[in-house]
């Protein structure tokens, strides 16, 4: 059974002076409760050959287990413990203030990791949804115990939480089991963020690195919009897998890249759509040039093969996931918080099918017209400049 709580409660939940909180909450759920230390958690779950974990997002943090179906109730009663009764002892938050420092220190080292929140900040500035979730060092070293008591009391409320669970269980016993392992959560209002507002722009930081990473990002599309579908699908086709436009001309026909790619990030109010790519001092100058003319490509068409292959991963990567169980409980806890419902394999793949080559090109006309978001790490003189690059988009 793979079962987990996931909570209305991330990076866009904060205010500027509380970001990062709601990732040190997270490292701080498995340091103890009122009953059990740090290690009893951890001997507990493995004892029965569980595994336990949790993750922080900008728009949720996830606490989730994976157990055999007969030790399903003490995984429940370990998550509720954690999120109901943690401790917060103050030597333990000392020391796991000085690991996520550590974690902010190494995703800085890390170009490849790094450009993402630049790329992030970029994109959405001064707002809640384009500050990075670890947060700075100064502020995490800054929060104590009543600051993470004051924040899990705030936002870990009813009606901001979703258990949500999948593998070999009895669903009625389930709940009977959730409606007993959660009698002292505080009631609360729906959980309530300020709508993204896409703005664009640039970031550059010149770094003595042996290549120069980028990412080039437009206003995308959020879960609910009606072209989610085929913004999936132009990712896909456009920088998706090694049949991609990208990968086919960018590393295969010029031999510019190693790595390369597209995504599609959806929000409930919003999105992002971007091209990544880490290329050397040298190449870069024909990199970007080449990027911006594959996407004013795309945007007067794309084939019926095209099409056809782009259906076909995604197909597939929705089917393949029914077979985990993590992924089919982790995708039903997100479509509750985004849709308010859960979604079933078949009426994805519907979606998928009603997608034509006429939407997907209106798509990327709709987002390359955008204005761009353009960051830069590394050896920079040879990188054109925002306008030229903004200039390459316009058809």
């Amino acid at each position: 059974v793979s079962l987990g709580v996931w909570v209305e409660a991330g990076a866009r939940h904060e205010t500027p002076a509380q970001n990062g909180i709601s990732h040190l909450l997270e490292h701080m759920a498995f340091k103890g409760t009122d009953t059990r230390t740090a290690r009893d958690i951890a001997e507990q779950i493995e004892a029965v050959g569980g595994q336990i974990n949790a993750h922080t997002a900008r728009d949720h943090t996830a606490y989730y287990v994976k157990v055999l179906k007969e030790d399903t109730a003490l995984g429940l009663d370990i998550l509720s413990d954690i999120l109901q009764h943690p401790s917060f002892d103050p030597e333990e938050l000392a020391r796991e203030r000085e690991v996520v420092v550590q974690e902010i220190g190494q995703a800085n080292d890390t170009p490849d990791d790094i450009i993402f929140d630049q790329f992030q900040q970029t994109a959405y500035p001064d707002q809640s949804v384009g500050r990075p979730v670890l947060g700075t060092t100064e502020l995490v070293r800054g929060y104590t115990r009543a600051s993470l008591a004051d924040y899990m009391g705030a936002h870990y409320t009813q009606g901001r939480m979703i258990v949500s669970a999948a593998g070999n269980l009895e669903h009625d016993q389930l709940v009977d089991l959730a409606v007993k392992a959660f009698p002292d959560l505080p009631g609360g209002d729906p959980a309530r963020i300020d709508p993204a507002r896409y703005g664009g722009g640039e970031f550059r930081e010149e770094r003595d690195l042996e290549q120069v990473h980028l990412v080039l990002g437009f206003d995308g599309v959020s879960y609910k919009d009606p072209d989610y579908f085929a913004a999936a699908m132009l990712s896909s086709l456009f920088g998706g897998g090694m049949s991609s436009r990208l990968f086919q001309e960018v590393r295969e026909s010029r031999g510019l890249v190693y790595s390369i790619y597209s995504f599609s990030n959806s929000f409930a109010d919003g999105g992002l759509f971007a091209i990544y790519a880490g290329t050397g001092e040298a190449e870069v100058a024909e990199l970007v040039p080449v990027v911006c003319e594959e996407a004013l490509k795309v945007t007067q068409g794309v084939t019926a093969d095209e099409l056809q292959r782009a259906r076909a991963q995604l197909r597939a990567g929705i089917l393949m996931a029914l077979e985990s169980s993590g992924a089919r409980c982790e995708q039903m806890a997100r479509q509750l918080q985004t849709y308010g419902r859960t979604l079933t394999a078949g009426e994805m793949i519907a979606k998928l099918d009603r997608v034509d080559e006429a939407q997907v090109a209106r798509v990327a006309r709709r987002i390359f017209a955008t204005t761009p978001t353009f960051a830069a790490i590394g050896p920079l003189e040879r990188v054109e400049t925002y306008e030229q690059v903004r200039g390459r988009l316009v058809a």
